[in-house]
């Protein structure tokens, strides 16, 4: 039974492989069991509409010949002598008076046995029309009919016919027949099935290629199928051509943020020097022209790091992103960086790694800026009263640094989306926090392109006194020591 529900659980209702084979079925089975229907109708004419037929006539012509003979000798003698001549190999005849005694009757019935010859004679009243009876094990071809007779009036005239040799074979064929269809059946819905994996197996091999094709070689990208039907090759054509369509408008994308970004920057930064130079000679200023000084340089500051990010993710796409790789002692670049962020952030952050060195190969400045854009992004979300923690130790072939803040957590269905570009978590906390919603997308950029990745793991859950949400998250970075 777990088999059959395994089996059960993994057919899909809605599959083209599920669907072509019941169509041949139900077409297979109409198909042979229309056949079977009338190859038995057929062999029940052969073989036992012939004997009904017969019967029938010896029926008909029975009161012709009684009629007859009744005037040549007496009546009974008469009906005897037409019976005897219309009796035949394995058809019984008897002539009953209307109160059911028997007065004439065939002179074979010592072919059949008593019990049965008994149990035909005590019949009463039949169809006027042949019907297959069994009786004792034995099949029939059972008619009556009314037989006017000169001195007895009207009598009851039964014909019967012993077919039970044909009735069982024509019942055996019949079983053979139906067994013979279902098993048909069984084989060509297997082969149908076989036949139609086979011939979908081009359409699984074009979504097991497209499945894979990434952002990075859809470029390169080409499906091609070999031994395939002319309708598969010409999707795979068809997916071909959209596939360079995607990747031409995906390049004048990066390269349109690319432009924009390049030739933004630089007028923003001189914007920037400028107002900072007006912030230097604030003698001379009211405070409101001083706060809203402030204010443009601090939104021109932020607007130019957004495109220096959004330069650097066009940059990866492109692969000119330089990266100068070495081998990098990480103890010396998180105190490094703790010093940095606990200058401007004013937050406690506590450091736990081993004693001994680890060392990692990487690119010191872009290790440098992912780990201050994480911890950055740990002191936007988190308390000012919870600490962050970093921690450092090295496992088997990887260095693994992790960064713990005690803030608001991260849902799970969120947390396979955080890396994405402009995804935010809350537009509303994340514009007051100031977040573009690029800077994990950076850091995943910048670890994938070291040969290291980056994970989050984060647990929610409500403070039954403050109704916040404090269990915090953790993100983790792998680099290969070598």
């Amino acid at each position: 039974m777990k088999q059959i529900r395994e089996i059960s659980q993994k057919i899909d209702p809605y599959s083209l492989r599920l669907r072509l084979t019941i169509a041949v079925t139900a077409v297979s089975a109409l198909s042979l069991g229309s056949l079977a229907i009338w190859t038995s109708w057929k062999m029940q004419e052969l073989l036992i509409n012939n004997h009904k037929q017969n019967v029938e006539e010896i029926a008909q012509r029975l009161p012709r010949d009684v009629q007859l003979y009744s005037g040549m000798m007496p009546s009974i003698t008469g009906l005897q002598k037409a019976i005897n001549n219309l009796t035949i190999t394995n058809t019984f005849l008897w002539v009953k008076t209307p109160n059911n005694q028997v007065i004439v009757k065939s002179n074979n019935w010592q072919q059949l046995p008593n019990e049965t010859a008994t149990e035909l004679i005590s019949l009463g009243e039949m169809s006027q029309k042949p019907q297959v009876k069994k009786l004792d094990k034995r099949y029939f071809v059972i008619r009556s009919g009314v037989l006017p007779l000169r001195d007895r009036g009207l009598s009851k005239l039964f014909v019967v016919k012993d077919v039970t040799r044909e009735q069982t074979t024509f019942l055996a064929m019949v079983r053979n027949l139906g067994i013979g269809s279902v098993l048909a059946v069984v084989a060509i819905s297997l082969l149908a099935a076989f036949y139609i994996r086979q011939a979908l197996q081009p359409l699984r091999q074009l979504n097991q290629m497209t499945s894979v094709i990434s952002i990075t070689d859809l470029g390169q990208a080409k499906l091609y199928l070999e031994n395939a039907p002319s309708e598969v090759k010409e999707l795979a054509q068809t997916f071909n051509m959209m596939l360079s369509r995607l990747f031409q408008s995906w390049e004048q994308e990066r390269q349109f943020v690319s432009n924009v970004s390049h030739e933004l920057r630089t007028p923003l930064t001189i914007v920037h020097g400028y107002l900072q130079s007006v912030l230097r000679r604030q003698n001379n200023l009211t405070p409101t022209q001083q706060e809203a000084l402030e204010t443009a340089a601090a939104e021109a500051e932020r607007t130019i790091r957004l495109l220096q990010d959004l330069l650097d993710l066009a940059r990866a796409d492109s692969g000119y992103l330089q990266f100068q790789m070495e081998i990098c002692v990480l103890n010396d670049l998180i105190v490094e960086v703790v010093g940095m962020a606990e200058k401007y952030s004013d937050r406690q952050i506590t450091v736990e790694s081993t004693t001994n060195r680890v060392e990692a190969k990487a690119d010191y400045n872009r290790l440098k800026q992912v780990l201050l854009n994480l911890i950055d992004n740990a002191v936007k979300y988190s308390d000012a009263d919870t600490p962050i923690t970093i921690k450092l130790h090295q496992q088997e072939q990887e260095a693994i640094i992790q960064i713990c803040d005690q803030g608001y957590g991260i849902p799970l269905q969120h947390q396979a989306r955080i890396f994405e570009r402009f995804y935010r978590l809350d537009e509303a906390r994340s514009s007051s926090t100031g977040g573009s919603g690029l800077g994990l997308s950076i850091v995943k950029t910048l670890v994938e392109s070291m040969g290291g990745s980056v994970t989050v793991r984060s647990r929610v859950a409500t403070d039954r006194q403050t109704k916040s949400l404090t269990q915090g998250s953790t993100f983790t970075i792998t680099l290969p020591i070598h």
